[in-house]
């Protein structure tokens, strides 16, 4: 909360139980240690040591009891005394309770248990079984590939206006770019299940999303068309429970690997995936590490360091803004040529499929400004920067445009189930971007 100036609230709390040891890795700093030992460690053992002395039951209870009444008459008096003046400054600037400690981080596991757990099996309700695909006869198959993005927000691409050029090969490239598009989360927890979902974000929980079926059921009931999820960030966060998963953030399976593997790597071995499914259409998701932070640094290799100098530590906080920023930049050069290359491995199957890729981050992320870092605050409060995400689609054929219409990871769900010419009572044609009346 210190370093990066984030709230721990219930969605942080999940973040914090789903996350793997590489990404709490990049959060480790030594000052971080150094708050651990001498805030919590020299305390308690201090503590420890202390030597108490318990008097009575009855004398207890009436010291107790006098402690806590003097401590009620001072808060009323207070309250009596400045009212006017907190009154207005409570409502004036009510997101400050979310950095009272320890009261709302308690608050909020509490929330996160009430929110998440279940006192029963939880049994996963089934959508769009009545799903079809609407082929015509002679028509190819199709190949999708759907990228999900990390941590990549809009204003920094330069597709969008941005004054470095953190997209040179993608411009060369006949794409639509949504330049107006917004997360339904500031969290990866939060937004992967939710963009997947049938529900909006204004309908979406964390027990809706795991007790309903999302657009990969839907899409795999029509027993036409084939589901991968490829993932070299941390998981799927429960959306690809029921279709193949492979996890490329090993050497095991991702055979481009050196410090940390990398998204690229996730392509290698597709043809034969392709040939497997011959005959049928193809969904292919690849979850990115991408812009994962705040370790900026080690998500690309030396020779996308165009932007200099750069930050090449976790500790945001000892970096300039211009540090920060190229190195993030850097990251977003090595996802437009991870785009670029699955746009080129696409374009060799362009005779035999309809293909094409869609591109969309799963939140923003904040730089420092206004001393805030990284991303994950509740979302009411959270600046553009984190809600405000980089997205664009690709076809096997020439489109080449910018879209500023408002958008929404809402529109998702409906996009794919268009895109794949599925048929059934879920699909709202109203909320299909490409198929908007």
């Amino acid at each position: 909360m210190n370093s990066y100036h984030v709230v721990i609230d219930d969605s942080m709390i999940r973040n914090t139980l789903q996350t793997n040891l590489n990404e709490s890795m990049d959060l480790l700093t030594i000052k971080q240690v150094l708050y651990f030992f001498t805030l919590g460690v020299v305390p308690a053992l201090f503590i420890y040591k202390s030597k108490i002395e318990y008097r009575g039951l009855r004398a207890e209870l009436i010291s107790k009891a006098k402690t806590i009444f003097f401590s009620l008459l001072v808060i009323v008096a207070s309250i009596l005394i400045f009212s006017r003046h907190y009154t207005s400054f409570a409502r004036e600037h009510k997101p400050l309770r979310y950095s009272v400690n320890p009261t709302y981080w308690i608050y909020s596991i509490g929330k996160y248990i009430n929110l998440t757990f279940n006192t029963k099996e939880v049994i996963v309700k089934p959508i769009g079984l009545d799903a079809k695909v609407a082929k015509v006869d002679g028509e190819r198959r199709k190949l999708v590939i759907m990228v999900v993005g990390e941590a990549v927000r809009a204003d920094h691409f330069s597709l969008n206006g941005y004054d470095k050029e953190t997209n040179p090969l993608l411009k060369k490239e006949s794409i639509i770019n949504f330049s107006n598009i917004y997360s339904c989360g500031t969290s990866t927890a939060e937004s992967v299940p939710c963009m997947f979902s049938v529900f909006d974000k204004s309908d979406y929980s964390y027990k809706k999303g795991i007790s309903h079926e999302n657009v990969l059921d839907v899409l795999n009931h029509t027993k036409e068309i084939s589901i991968l999820w490829r993932d070299n960030n941390s998981d799927s966060k429960g959306v690809a429970l029921r279709v193949p998963y492979q996890n490329y953030k090993t050497s095991k399976n991702n055979t481009i690997c050196d410090e940390e593997c990398r998204d690229e790597g996730m392509l290698v071995g597709l043809d034969r995936y392709i040939e497997e499914n011959k005959g049928k259409d193809i969904l292919i998701v690849l979850h990115q590490m991408g812009n994962h932070g705040p370790a900026y640094y080690k998500r690309y290799t030396k020779e996308f360091e165009k932007f200099k100098p750069t930050c090449k530590t976790n500790q945001l906080e000892q970096c300039s803004k211009e540090e920060i920023s190229n190195a993030y930049d850097n990251a977003i050069l090595y996802t437009d040529y991870f785009l670029s290359k699955t746009i080129n491995f696409l374009k060799r199957y362009d005779k035999t499929h309809e293909t094409a890729m869609i591109y969309m981050s799963d939140h923003g992320e904040s730089l420092g400004e206004s001393g805030i870092y990284l991303h994950g605050l509740p979302y009411f409060m959270a600046p553009d920067a984190q809600t405000h995400i980089g997205a664009l689609m690709w076809f096997g054929e020439e489109v080449n445009k910018n879209i500023d219409k408002r958008y929404t990871h809402d529109n998702l769900f409906h996009t794919l189930l268009g895109l794949f010419e599925v048929e059934t009572k879920v699909y709202d044609r109203d909320r299909d971007i490409l198929k908007e009346k």
